[in-house]
């Protein structure tokens, strides 16, 4: 039996590339990880099904930049203690379109820190995140919640095994710079390519020319499944082709990736809000960085990162670091917070508009509560 452990020496090389380096469209995205890595392409495609059919890789896929495809928000939920569970369950097991359902907590009391419950969501364009949220709210009994949409993008990707070895403080030459959320409008030829593009690969599908049987699906011949993926690509539309670490439980050999998820916070004064989130988004140890506008309900949080490891102290020193570069770069902060992550399930969010007609009709139907 191959290792299927993200610590043994051959699978870290290939996740140190496979988990977030290869961006955008490629045709044979396999060859490419096994250029990067410098092992064999037979071998890269044996460790990942591997690793994939073991359950230390959760899921191989292409990503897609959604936020252009959909309306998108980080929400925080205010829900009594006797319902977070069933609340938890409802969001992860019914609700396509919530991605990322985790339960939050912080250190001590502060800002927000009833507000456990913490969601993706997206919505397709044409739909509401408000009422979507009202629903959501009827359903599991929530008291209160907060929609944070994403009014720019400093850092976006994972490379957890990458990550391990990251000293705090370890940052880009240069500010990151932010991509900023826009509609994209497709055509029905292009939302076939793209729904048969981002489906999660199976491990037989693991294979050269992988594309192929993603082609037939969306009823188009291989070479026009190309030229439409590469245009989307050219849009940026396309993300990464990813294999994605299950992070938070531990794999069938007790080996865990991570064990601490920390979502940072930061409030600086209104305009400097890009300036901030380059500084902050330029450090290497983020996987996600953005603008977002918390409200009073979290004193006027704008900048919001992510951080994964295994050892909380390393993330506060990280976060210490982050801290003291804003300061020397004279960004006030007025408020900062850390949430920590406990209980989490991940999985992408729907954004076809035909599968939220047919959600939303089957919801409004009597008897449909938790």
């Amino acid at each position: 039996m191959l290792p299927v452990e993200h610590t043994d020496p051959i699978n870290a090389k290939i996740l140190g590339i496979s988990e977030d380096k290869i961006e955008g469209f490629m045709r044979e995205p396999f060859e490419e990880i096994a250029r990067r890595s410098g092992v064999d392409v037979d071998l890269v495609m044996a460790r990942i099904a591997g690793m994939l059919r073991a359950g230390t890789i959760r899921r191989v896929r292409q990503t897609l930049l959604a936020t252009n495809l959909a309306d998108g928000a980080l929400v925080a939920w205010k829900v009594p203690p006797e319902k977070i569970d069933s609340a938890f369950d409802w969001m992860f097991q019914r609700d396509p379109f919530s991605g990322h359902v985790v339960l939050r907590s912080t250190d001590t009391f502060s800002a927000g820190s009833d507000y456990k419950l913490w969601t993706t969501l997206k919505v397709p364009h044409g739909f509401s995140l408000q009422r979507h949220c009202e629903l959501l709210s009827e359903k599991i009994g929530a008291e209160h919640f907060r929609l944070m949409p994403a009014k720019g993008i400093f850092t976006l990707g994972v490379g957890h095994v990458r990550r391990k070895t990251i000293a705090p403080g370890s940052k880009a030459d240069q500010p990151a710079k932010m991509i900023p959320v826009q509609v994209v409008d497709l055509s029905g030829l292009e939302w076939k390519v793209l729904l048969a593009l981002k489906r999660e690969f199976a491990p037989e599908e693991i294979q050269p020319t992988p594309w192929a049987s993603r082609a037939e699906e969306a009823g188009v011949s291989l070479d026009e499944f190309y030229r439409v993926a590469e245009e989307l690509n050219t849009r940026k539309i396309i993300g990464r082709f990813s294999t994605f670490l299950e992070h938070v439980k531990p794999s069938a050999g007790g080996v865990r990736v991570t064990r601490f998820n920390a979502l940072f916070h930061w409030a600086v004064p209104p305009r400097r809000e890009i300036e901030a989130g380059g500084e902050v988004g330029r450090h290497h140890i983020l996987t996600h960085c953005y603008w977002r506008e918390a409200g009073p309900e979290f004193k006027g949080v704008n900048i919001m990162a992510v951080a994964h490891g295994t050892d909380k102290q390393l993330l506060l020193d990280h976060k210490a670091a982050i801290d003291e570069h804003l300061c020397l770069t004279g960004i006030p902060v007025s408020y900062t917070n850390v949430f920590w992550g406990g209980r989490s399930e991940i999985k992408p969010s729907e954004i076809s508009q035909h599968l939220y007609r047919d959600w939303l009709a089957e919801q409004r139907q009597p008897n449909r509560s938790l």
